[in-house]
C-alpha cells in the first residue's frame, strides 16, 4: 500500500510539472500569435509532391529505446506550386518511407492558401478552406484549451492537497 501511494503521489507531481510548464508555454505562445491583419492573403495555390528526403529528429522514445537510437529518420515530402510562383509546402510523412514515397507516385495535387507576412520576406500554407482569421482564431483556441486545462489540473492538485494537508494536522 506504501509502494501505491509513493507511486501514485510521484505521478502526480510529474503531471504537477508538466502542468505548470504547458500553462507557462501555452501563455507565452499565447502572447506571440500573430494578428490576422500582419498576413497578406496570396490565394489558394494548387501544390504538386516534387521530392522525398529524409530527416534526422529527436527519438522521443524512452529508456533503453532513446539510449539505443536517439535519433528517427521521418520523410518530409517536398511540394511545389504549379504555377511557377515558387511557393512550397513540406509534409511530414512519418517514419516509413513508402507512405511518401507512394504520396510522390501518385502525384496527386493538393491546395493550400498562401499567407504572405508583412514585413517578413516569408509566408506560411494554411488549409485551403481557412483564412488569415480562421488560423489566428485556431491557434488561440488551441493554446487557450491548454492553459485552461492546465490551470485546472494546478487548481485541483493545489485544492486536494491543501485539503489533505489540513486533515493530516487537524488529526482526522
Amino acid at each position: 500500500m506504501a509502494k501505491l501511494k509513493s507511486i501514485t503521489f510521484f505521478i502526480g507531481i510529474m503531471l504537477l510539472i508538466g502542468a505548470a510548464l504547458c500553462l507557462y508555454f501555452s501563455l507565452r505562445n499565447l502572447s506571440s500569435i500573430r494578428p490576422a491583419s500582419a498576413y497578406e492573403d496570396m490565394g489558394v495555390h494548387t501544390f504538386v509532391p516534387e521530392e522525398v528526403y529524409p530527416v534526422q529528429r529527436e527519438n522521443h522514445a524512452t529508456g533503453q529505446q532513446k539510449r539505443n537510437h536517439p535519433t528517427t529518420t521521418v520523410y518530409i515530402v517536398r511540394y511545389r506550386t504549379e504555377d511557377g510562383s515558387g511557393y512550397q509546402y513540406k509534409y511530414e510523412s512519418g517514419s516509413v518511407e513508402s507512405t511518401a514515397q507512394n504520396i510522390l507516385e501518385t502525384g496527386r495535387p493538393i491546395e493550400q492558401r498562401v499567407l504572405s507576412i508583412s514585413g517578413e520576406n516569408s509566408y506560411i500554407t494554411i488549409n485551403a478552406d481557412d483564412t488569415a482569421q480562421t488560423y489566428e482564431t485556431q491557434q488561440k483556441r488551441t493554446y487557450w484549451t491548454i492553459a485552461k486545462v492546465s490551470a485546472a489540473y494546478l487548481l485541483m492538485w493545489i485544492a486536494v492537497n491543501g485539503l489533505l494537508l489540513y486533515k493530516r494536522r487537524k488529526g482526522v
